[in-house]
């Protein structure tokens, strides 16, 4: 079981999941792939590559799903204060920006509008 191990995006438990992560593991709360160099027990960010196996395949994108044979589930990944400073962050543009949606009145004239010049 992987009693301890949270979820290095959200924090969410990841008691139900079976060692070993597959490739395909997802959080359940999140969606973020599991199978990750940022969830492994062997990354490292202050060492070239990131990496503390010396064998391991480079991988460019340490938050994508990879085939590594060297992945082990580390306890310990998830940063609350990083993820509370992101989310504080974010707050802070919704309030500056009004959120993500788009106040845009005229969106649907606009996008007739471009319809009916390319569909001619």
């Amino acid at each position: 079981m992987t009693d301890s191990i949270l979820c290095y995006r959200c924090g969410t438990s990841l008691a139900g999941l079976s060692l070993p992560l597959s490739r395909r593991d997802e959080c359940p709360a999140c969606s973020a792939s599991l199978h990750v160099c940022r969830m492994c027990a062997f990354f490292d960010p202050t060492v070239a590559g990131q990496c503390r196996e010396d064998d391991a395949e480079h991988v460019r994108d340490k938050e994508t799903a990879n085939f590594c044979d060297w992945f082990k589930p580390a306890s310990g990944v998830f940063d609350a204060a990083g993820k509370q400073a992101a989310d504080a962050a974010s707050a802070q543009l919704d309030a500056l920006f009004g959120g993500t949606e788009i106040d845009a009145p005229d969106a649907d004239e606009q996008q007739a509008a471009a319809d009916a010049l390319f569909k001619s």
